[in-house]
């Protein structure tokens, strides 16, 4: 089952779950990536890289699969996109944390809280990113 299937506002270690390795998995492309471009002086600092940015990653998305879900156990609005703004938020904030910074935190929760909440309402009016257009 995929995210999508799973019913808003329950199951939330599933989605959770599957947050988290959403974001594990892009955590590794993107530490691979900046393991090419910016070589590392060795290898053990290769891995500190690696295991940083894959493991912030892997905590964005279990922070936003959490706390989207209980946003919508505590707000009894399962399919709002304020869930998804919250949720959204919270990860931001938690990158301004990362990086001891309050602007970084402030435009990460607009920003991505913007973001998942444009993908919340786009999957619910059925907006399509490609493909044909509907005649």
């Amino acid at each position: 089952m995929g995210y999508w299937d799973l019913q808003e506002g329950k199951d939330c270690v599933q989605k959770t779950w599957i947050t988290t390795k959403l974001g594990t998995a892009l955590g590794l492309v993107g530490s691979a990536y900046h393991i090419v471009a910016f070589q590392p002086d060795s290898a053990i600092q290769a891995v500190q890289r690696a295991t940083s940015g894959t493991m912030t990653m892997a905590t964005l998305g279990a922070i936003f699969g959490m706390a989207t879900c209980l946003s919508a156990q505590a707000r009894d609005e399962p399919d709002d996109p304020l869930n998804y703004f919250i949720g959204g938020c919270a990860s931001g904030i938690f990158l301004g944390v990362r990086t001891h910074s309050y602007m970084t935190g402030t435009t990460g929760c607009l920003g991505l809280g913007v973001l998942a909440a444009l993908t919340k309402i786009g999957k619910k009016e059925g907006w399509r990113i490609a493909g044909s257009p509907k005649l």
